[in-house]
């Protein structure tokens, strides 16, 4: 679904991401994990054209996309959902679902409302509430129905479960797990609880001072005896 090949990106002459090569297979959820400034933030900003990039190729669906917008990455189906400003807290839950759709008609915007509600229920109780009324969990809910409002191939969760309790964080990992196996979207999650993600997903990255130092299988990783000095940043050789 995505290739990333030879990525060298940043942010104007700051240098965060060093020959980076990710892919992400269809109808899978693929982990990033890392340290904090590790890069991993970055390279969603990248996939979805929000950064600068010095060299190397982003692929969707066999396309090249490495010189599209942000806004032409949306419309052709990559959905990217930030850990901070990924809604409208002044306006109500309906408002913001229609700011995701305004490029839909109505008929079509009331067709995909349906199957957004059928997936997320508990949405349905606060359509006409202000967001800012909405506890974390709720909010992270909303966040994915906007992104769900267009019918993404992709959907790209930079720390959905950030300062959610323990209760909350599993049930948006278990969200994200419907969406891959209801709706069959690709995923590709960023998160700090490694643990957690680890578990839920297929494939796996540890990133470390913006390199790639492993790929494979999540539970590959999870297992490693030495993830937890990989993790920390301390083993910098790549592991196979």
């Amino acid at each position: 679904m995505i290739e990333v090949e030879g990525l060298n990106a940043g942010y104007g002459k700051i240098h965060i991401l060093y020959d980076v090569r990710f892919s992400a297979n269809p109808k899978t959820i693929t982990v990033i994990v890392g340290p904090n400034g590790s890069g991993k933030s970055t390279l969603l900003k990248t996939i979805m054209g929000l950064t600068t990039v010095y060299s190397g190729t982003i692929r969707f669906d066999g396309k090249n996309i490495s010189k599209l917008q942000p806004h032409e990455r949306a419309r052709i189906g990559i959905a990217y959902i930030p850990q901070f400003g990924n809604i409208f807290t002044e306006l109500s839950v309906r408002e913001n679902l229609i700011m995701a759709g305004y490029l839909l008609s109505k008929e079509e915007f009331h067709d995909r409302l349906d199957t957004v509600i059928s997936m997320l229920p508990a949405l349905e109780r606060f359509l006409d509430r202000k967001v800012k009324t909405l506890s974390g969990g709720e909010r992270q809910m909303l966040a994915m129905a906007m992104a769900l409002i267009r019918r993404p191939k992709l959907m790209m969760f930079d720390e959905p479960t950030a300062n959610l309790a323990p209760k909350i964080a599993t049930m948006v990992l278990n969200k994200i797990i419907e969406l891959r196996d209801k709706l069959g979207l690709t995923i590709i999650l960023v998160e700090q609880s490694a643990k957690k993600a680890l578990e839920i997903g297929e494939k796996a990255y540890l990133l470390v001072s913006g390199r790639v130092a492993f790929e494979g299988l999540a539970s590959e990783l999870l297992q490693n005896p030495e993830f937890g000095r990989m993790y920390l940043g301390i083993k910098s050789k790549p592991v196979r």
